[in-house]
């Protein structure tokens, strides 16, 4: 039942998301349980933050990411739940629903502060305490608006904060710590590596709006590196690209090609040149020889 609104959102022979078939039990109480945040590049870059909680990931898109700056309030829109098999999920998501490229950039655990963890999101104030390579500490999930725990419009909003502790301070998490926990890697490695969850094996369609989208996300991606390759961006851009880069021409060709033949010929004369015979010796006077002959 929990995962009804997760499945009927996509489509399982297109997309290498997990269908969540198996069926997990998680631990109750204050007993630390899985906690991941998905760095998402889709129509737009957000984090996906999900605890573990009776058996699925409960889920919330934090768009600017989490802050260890307690004066800051992230905005967190209450999602579908998911399978806690995709905690563990990295890779290109082709077309459809959530069109883009995952990251996963944290994992750990949680541990609640509260005994009642379904009471305090039913309140819609969580409190809890991260342990992950990135996010640690003490942190609170409280609801804006409305008052029913999995409701519709302004029962989705919700404020990611963190508590003021030891791990707590004024950096900029996401900006200093922008790679994957999982590959080491960033977008572009994720669609370069050889998986059957990457842009090789899962190509994005060739035409229409979810093409159009995903072309875009890949050369975003792509610009993000340094290192855009050709293919990926669309085509006005691959001809700038050409334009920047092409080398000057001159009358005989590329500049390039002009100094290559220059040096060509500069050589072939060093090698060919011949040494210029020395002036003969003038011939020596006559007495001079005789006295050289011993002769007077």
């Amino acid at each position: 039942m929990a995962l009804e609104k997760y499945r009927a959102k996509r489509d399982f022979t297109e997309s290498p998301e997990p269908a969540g078939d198996t069926r997990h039990t998680s631990p109750g109480g204050r007993t630390p349980r899985f906690f991941c945040v998905q760095k998402h590049l889709a129509s737009h870059l957000h984090y996906d933050f999900r605890l573990e909680h009776d058996g699925v990931l409960l889920s919330w898109a934090v768009p600017k990411g989490p802050s260890l700056d307690p004066a800051t309030k992230r905005l967190a829109m209450h999602v579908e739940d998911h399978p806690i098999e995709y905690g563990e999920f990295e890779g290109v998501i082709p077309s459809g629903y959530g069109a883009g490229i995952v990251m996963l950039w944290d994992r750990g655990t949680w541990t609640p502060e509260v005994d009642d963890v379904a009471a305090a999101l039913k309140k819609g104030d969580l409190k809890f305490t991260l342990d992950g390579y990135k996010l640690k500490g003490s942190w609170v999930l409280v609801r804006t608006k409305g008052n029913r725990w999995g409701g519709s419009g302004g029962d989705r909003s919700w404020l990611l904060i963190k508590h003021r502790d030891e791990w707590a301070g004024e950096v900029d998490i996401a900006e200093f710590a922008p790679l994957s926990v999982k590959s080491g890697g960033d977008f572009a490695d994720i669609l370069a590596q050889d998986n059957p969850a990457i842009w090789q094996s899962h190509r994005p369609a060739e035409g229409g709006e979810a093409g159009a989208m995903f072309a875009k996300i890949i050369a975003r991606a792509l610009e993000m590196r340094g290192a855009a390759a050709p293919d990926a961006l669309p085509a006005e851009a691959r001809r700038t690209k050409k334009r920047a880069t092409a080398p000057k021409k001159t009358r005989g060709g590329s500049a390039k090609q002009a100094a290559t033949k220059k040096a060509a010929v500069a050589t072939a004369k060093s090698r060919t040149r011949v040494k210029e015979p020395s002036a003969p010796r003038k011939a020596a006077p006559a007495r001079t020889a005789r006295r050289r002959a011993g002769v007077r």
